[in-house]
């Protein structure tokens, strides 16, 4: 994958500007302002830059403590993302300063390489077509993620000056919508489809990937549900334009088989790495410790456990699902084993040896017991790990070269699900176009689950497919705060397995008190540093 090689190997994109004489030439031995652009190397290089800077794995897991679907109480190098999970911040911690500067570094490049790359006549015009298109597409990504968490964020549609960052006011929120939605527009009317790139440009964003985030840009707002199934259409129907997609034939090969990970065309969009050049490697401390991780810092929770239904398409809690809470991980959904460890789960090595995991205290025949839970041990605080994205071919420390799924095709059949069940135009036959194959693809065959419900609640049942089928994909978050449930999940304790005292929330630990207040903590605050260097910025209610 060169186009992934270009971006690790990027040592200097953007060189410091020297001193010209008064008539402006150029030096011939270096590059300066002046020329920079005319090399087609250099703007190949900016673009990988702009491209490494999209998004990161810290984020994309650690996003998932901040939803009910994981607990972590080791997050200081994630920003401490527990702290807004618990209700105990201010807008001094370090989660919103990060991020804030993440996603505006990001639209500082982009806006850099739209500026000056028309500079180039060394390039073909229909590439540089594709780069910007590519570049704004990156551009709107960073605007939506502001949007989501702030609300109102300034628009950044030009390069603008250092005194100028220090005075630009908030756009509203619905501006910044528009621009994120006419970017993509427009991004995907010069982008190729996926299948028109070629080998070597893998991992390049797509006509399809403009189409998939617009349509969840407008889920979001949850009032354009005709738009989100419009263009949901458009990848499902017309794929000789869009490009070829489909479901992956087995769900855990998505996350840990690297043919499948890096070449399925379930992948829509991802966040793409190199073995040994670039990697990720959060996964030492997600695993259980007898596989050869450090600690656990991101843990599962027992609410996002029993959201997975039983193999009978029932929920846990309906009469006549069969589940026994004294053996729950038995004729459940598939993708919990393949997503979460728990109690006695079959661990498969990378050599084909299995482990069984054994987490209850004192059930561990094998001393010391590296993954029982304790109440202030190195294990799990929840009593359960993750298998999800582990990675039978990472070199030392876990450290991976899997790709990471921004967007999936699997998102584009529940996108389509939600809106037409928003719409109330559910029916057995959209029921057939986007649970049952992903059910099917999850290893389901009772009927009961594969067929369309003749009654419950629809929308529940999308929600959780939703949630079990993006599990530690950080969409959770994003999910609970749009459908304004954030209050009624958030509030009260995390839960972890039944390893506690049996008199406090019948046995099932507790792993962290979650405060949410509906009247604020919809948005964040500004980071306060901001406030302090722009005083034409003003704070979210509340703050």
């Amino acid at each position: 994958m060169n186009l992934l090689k270009k971006i690790s190997s990027l040592c200097v994109v953007l060189l410091t500007v020297v001193g010209c004489g008064p008539l402006d030439i150029a030096p011939v031995d270096r590059f300066t302002e002046l020329n920079f652009w005319t090399s087609g190397e250099n703007v190949n290089n900016a673009l990988n830059n702009i491209y490494s800077g999209m998004y990161n794995s810290t984020l994309y897991f650690y996003n998932e403590a901040l939803s009910d679907n994981a607990y972590t109480a080791q997050g200081s190098a994630a920003g401490n993302p527990e702290a807004i999970a618990s209700g105990s911040f201010t807008s001094t911690l370090p989660k919103f300063q990060n991020d804030w500067s993440f996603y505006y570094s990001g639209i500082k490049s982009c806006n850099i390489f739209l500026t000056n790359v028309d500079q180039n006549t060394t390039l073909p015009a229909e590439t540089l077509a594709r780069m910007k298109g590519e570049v704004r597409f990156v551009r709107a990504w960073h605007h939506f993620n502001l949007m989501k968490w702030y609300g109102d964020v300034p628009l950044l549609d030009r390069n603008i000056s250092p005194d100028e960052a220090k005075t630009i006011a908030r756009s509203p929120r619905a501006t910044v919508l528009k621009f994120v939605t006419d970017e993509l527009t427009a991004a995907a009317a010069v982008l190729p489809s996926r299948d028109a790139y070629a080998p070597a440009d893998n991992g390049r964003i797509t006509k399809g990937a403009a189409i998939a985030l617009q349509a969840r840009a407008l889920l979001y707002e949850g009032n354009r549900m005709a738009e989100v199934v419009t263009l949901c259409e458009q990848l499902m129907n017309d794929q000789t334009t869009n490009g070829q997609y489909g479901l992956a034939a087995n769900y855990g090969d998505l996350f840990s088989s690297p043919t499948v990970n890096k070449t399925s065309n379930e992948s829509i969009l991802a966040l793409q790495y190199v073995p040994g050049l670039r990697t990720w490697s959060e996964f030492f401390d997600f695993a259980p410790r007898s596989v050869g991780a450090r600690t656990n810092s991101l843990a599962p929770t027992q609410e996002l456990v029993n959201d997975y239904i039983m193999l009978n398409g029932k929920a846990i809690s309906e009469t006549g699902s069969g589940y026994v809470e004294s053996n729950p991980y038995v004729n459940r959904d598939p993708r919990l084993t393949a997503t979460v460890v728990y109690d006695q789960y079959l661990w498969r090595n990378a050599d084909g040896t299995t482990q069984t995991i054994y987490i209850r205290p004192g059930s561990d025949p094998v001393r010391p017991a590296l993954n029982e839970y304790a109440l202030n041990g190195q294990g799990s605080p929840t009593g359960y790990y993750w298998r999800k994205y582990y990675d039978p071919n990472s070199l030392a420390n876990f450290a991976s070269g899997l790709n990471l799924h921004l967007i999936r095709y699997a998102e584009v059949l529940l996108m389509y699900a939600e809106a037409k069940q928003s719409l109330g135009q559910m029916t057995a036959d959209v029921w057939d176009k986007t649970i049952r194959p992903l059910r099917q693809r999850a290893g389901f065959t009772d009927a009961a689950a594969l067929n369309f419900p003749t009654g419950g609640d629809l929308t529940q049942i999308i929600r959780r497919e939703r949630r079990t089928e993006f599990a530690m994909e950080g969409l959770r978050i994003d999910d609970i705060r749009r459908w304004r449930i954030a209050e009624t999940v958030l509030n009260g304790y995390a839960h972890g397995a039944k390893f506690g005292d049996p008199a406090v929330d019948n046995g099932y630990i507790r792993a962290q008190r979650r405060q949410f207040d509906p009247a604020k903590n919809y948005l964040w605050p500004l980071p306060a540093s901001e406030l302090n260097l722009n005083t034409s910025l003003t704070q979210n209610p509340g703050y």
